[in-house]
């Protein structure tokens, strides 16, 4: 199995539990790493045979910008979803992080795993 990733991928969302937090946008930051095999791209060179990060990039921050969920869990579990659903990737792993959100943090979060590594 090979991996594509994308890293410190950037977009603001409506996320938390408080309700000032309700009212603002907030910075989040998402890693992803897909399960691809690169073989046929690379024979080819063709994007046709790659995975698309930049589509997937642009699907996952109009996501994460149209979202309003209190809890980054449900937002990192709907993400791989849509990255799994709409893309055909078998394995992700996510990283979203929410820079800010604990004083003495530079940043908390959630990794999950999704699907099976091949």
């Amino acid at each position: 199995m090979d991996i594509v990733y994308i890293e410190g991928l950037q977009a603001d969302a409506v996320i938390g539990v408080y309700d000032w937090e309700r009212d603002i946008r907030q910075p989040l930051v998402i890693d992803l790493e897909l399960a691809s095999d690169n073989r046929r791209a690379a024979a080819n060179d063709a994007i046709a045979d790659a995975v698309d990060y930049d589509a997937i990039s642009q699907a996952v921050v109009a996501y994460v910008q149209a979202s309003e969920f209190e809890l980054i869990e449900t937002l990192a579990e709907r993400l791989a979803t849509l990255v799994r659903g709409e893309f055909g990737i078998g394995w992700v792993r996510l990283r979203l992080a929410k820079p800010g959100a604990v004083k003495a943090a530079a940043s908390v979060g959630v990794i999950i795993e999704r699907g099976e590594r091949r």
